[in-house]
């Protein structure tokens, strides 16, 4: 019972504070989990990292939940869903039925700062993986091309070829004797599928368009259902797929409303969910938000549960080690693309914004100050620049 309110409690707070979407969750959990807390290491969570962009679905939201699921087995890994999941969810469900903006100025001003936290973090957990993982020659140009062809070309299909890529000269270039001197050491069991969750996530994906003429509500529930199953990429690629999915049952405005209010709260950009299930079913607001959240979610998760025990012992054998080290380095190229496109550029808007960045920076990675007093700081920086 301990571990499972120590999952509760930190991700909770995680869910607050977590702004700039999915590469600064994945910062916020490795200082969180990784360096702080030491429930995962550093290899073991850049596994989780390469296998969460293979999956479709929530990326950081699979990693949250595959943390739980190692902590405190399958209780914990829905409780962190739903401790990390719940303030954005609370935020876009009130906003959905009060019909209020929230743009107040002290608020945008908060979020303003805690933005720019955002590029703090990500910039930390860069250096922590880049000396992790890009220690040889090899795996620093392989993150170096990473992120300049992203840079240069961002896309969805550019990304996945690059890991692809990364994963296939890992293979040709690692010698066995590296990896083996590199791996984690041996596991008392090793992993397997696990089929039962695979064959829930294939019967719902098949069956569900069959329900057509079906209640409200679930149409409702296929609709958010089969869009998270077709998720590659994080919550930003989730915008097109719904607005498909979902056609001209909701207010093309209401939408864009409920994607922008989104992307302002902490938290995974899949809870958009929330305020689109609320709208959906007027009747009953909180039923439509809770069938559209759990069913946007749950492909990815029943994938996590299916896959993870055989990535962990796959990713112990020489040539899926040789590729997890060449992906591992991508990951950090992804990772300093995305510092730049969105945090970087949503967050800072001129020089005080970057001499903010500056001065965070330092606090927490020179100074070492809790990483609660620098979010603490960039509230209170945010507020005062609103007034």
């Amino acid at each position: 019972m301990m571990k499972i309110w120590q999952v509760f409690w930190q991700f909770f707070t995680l869910g607050w504070i977590s702004f700039g979407g999915p590469a600064a969750h994945i910062g916020y959990f490795e200082r969180t989990f990784v360096q702080k807390l030491q429930w995962i290491d550093s290899e073991s969570y850049a596994r989780l990292i390469s296998l969460s962009q293979f999956l479709p679905g929530p990326g950081s939201s699979q990693i949250g939940f595959a943390i739980g699921l190692r902590h405190a087995g399958i209780i914990g890994a829905f409780t962190a869903f739903i401790a990390f999941t719940s303030p954005s969810f609370l935020l876009l469900y009130i906003l959905a039925t009060t019909n209020q903006a929230q743009d107040t100025p002290w608020l945008v001003g908060v979020t303003h700062g805690l933005k720019l936290l955002a590029v703090v973090v990500v910039a930390d957990a860069i250096l922590n993986m880049y000396k992790a993982f890009c220690k040889e020659r090899n795996s620093a140009i392989i993150c170096m091309a990473t992120a300049v062809v992203l840079l240069i070309a961002p896309s969805l299909f550019i990304q996945m070829s690059v890991l692809i890529a990364a994963g296939i000269v890992g293979i040709l270039i690692r010698k066995p004797t590296e990896v083996i001197s590199a791996a984690m050491p041996p596991r008392k069991a090793q992993g397997k599928i696990h089929y039962l969750p695979l064959i829930i996530f294939a019967a719902l994906f098949s069956g569900l368009p069959l329900f057509t003429q079906s209640p409200l509500w679930l149409t409702l529930f296929a609709d958010f259902y089969q869009s998270g199953s077709l998720v590659f990429g994080g919550g930003h690629v989730v915008l097109p797929i719904l607005q498909q999915a979902l056609g001209e049952a909701i207010d093309t405005d209401r939408f864009l409303l409920g994607y922008a209010a989104a992307q302002a709260v902490p938290g995974p950009m899949f809870s958009l969910s929330a305020f689109l299930g609320a709208d959906l079913l007027v009747n009953t607001p909180l039923t439509g938000a809770l069938i559209a959240t759990v069913a946007i979610f749950l492909p990815g998760f029943l994938l996590v549960l299916g896959f993870h025990s055989a990535w962990e012992s796959l990713a112990e054998k020489p040539k899926v080690a040789g590729a997890v080290w060449g992906i591992n380095a991508a990951v950090v190229g992804l990772l300093i693309s995305a510092l730049y496109q969105p945090v970087f550029t949503t967050a800072i808007v001129n020089p005080v914004d970057m001499a903010a960045v500056i001065v965070g920076f330092f606090a927490l990675r020179t100074m070492r100050i809790p990483i609660m007093a620098v979010v603490a700081g960039f509230i209170a920086f945010g507020y005062a620049i609103a007034l």
